[in-house]
């Protein structure tokens, strides 16, 4: 299955499950669970690197051995345990709860490290405040989670393909979201046409600078700063020499561009972002 098909499935499954929640709402749900699914196989691809195996990381990926979370956390900015990885999830099966969700995204907040709350910090409060929506009993929100992990259990977030499957999927959901949304869109989705424009200008005009800041001061999911990025990043010697700023008014929002600036390979040092209102508190 291609990225496209992929990304089509999704999509329609999603409409299936979306139930009484509107789009604009449901995107919060599984574009979060996506980004949790990130920052899980990235740690477990971490640990694998250095030579940890499944049974290695099942064994000593607790929250009581300190030494790791350290680890972690210096290197990823994060630690997750092995009881609330995304994959250990799958494999519960039908022992899998809501349950398991609300205490890893509470412990997901609490082990951050303390240099990168900055980026990390309630990044998850729309999808763990707002998972009662998704169903009127514990059985009924259990039943709509599983089925949502179940669709995006296979969206590759490796970075091994040719193309980038998890930023076209994001970006693709997003886009499908906004148009469903109506009126409501413009507050998290710049149309990509006019990004992709917007970017070519603005690259055109730093293209002789060493250092590189860019900033939205209405960023919505982060989209344009990400075309400004990649469109930027032809000319300079690395993409690691781009900073991003963002402000963005609503929380849900805001968390967007954070989980879609770090998913698309940003390094956390080199994001700084903000949740306030430009008008009144503009940076």
């Amino acid at each position: 299955m291609n990225k496209q098909q992929l990304a089509n499935k999704i999509w329609q499954s999603a409409n299936r499950m979306r139930s009484k929640i509107e789009a604009h709402e449901y995107k919060d749900y599984i574009l979060g669970f996506i980004f949790y699914k990130f920052l899980s196989d990235k740690e477990v691809e971490f640990l694998k690197k250095d030579g940890y195996e499944d049974d290695d990381i099942k064994e000593n990926a607790h929250e009581n051995n300190e030494p790791l979370v350290d680890y972690c956390q210096q290197h990823l900015g994060y630690f997750i345990a092995y009881d609330n990885l995304f994959s250990t999830w799958l494999a519960k099966g039908s022992s899998f709860t809501v349950d398991n969700v609300r205490t890893a995204l509470s412990a997901f907040n609490r082990l951050i490290s303390e240099t990168q709350k900055k980026v990390f910090s309630k990044i998850f409060n729309t999808l763990e405040t707002g998972l009662s929506k998704l169903g009127d009993s514990t059985s009924s929100q259990t039943k709509s989670i599983s089925e949502l992990i179940q669709l995006i259990k296979d969206i590759p977030t490796d970075g091994k393909q040719d193309y980038d499957v998890l930023g076209f999927i994001y970006e693709y959901l997003i886009s499908n979201f906004a148009a469903n949304a109506g009126k409501k869109a413009g507050e998290f989705y710049t149309p990509h046409e006019v990004s992709q424009l917007m970017s070519e200008i603005v690259a055109h005009q730093l293209r002789y600078r060493d250092k590189i800041e860019i900033y939205d001061p209405t960023s919505g999911s982060g989209s344009l700063l990400i075309t400004i990025g990649k469109s930027v990043a032809k000319y300079t010697k690395s993409k690691d020499d781009i900073m991003y700023y963002a402000q963005e008014l609503k929380e849900n929002t805001y968390n967007l561009t954070r989980m879609n600036l770090v998913m698309r390979g940003i390094k956390p040092d080199n994001i700084f972002t903000r949740c306030g209102d430009t008008l009144e508190q503009d940076w």
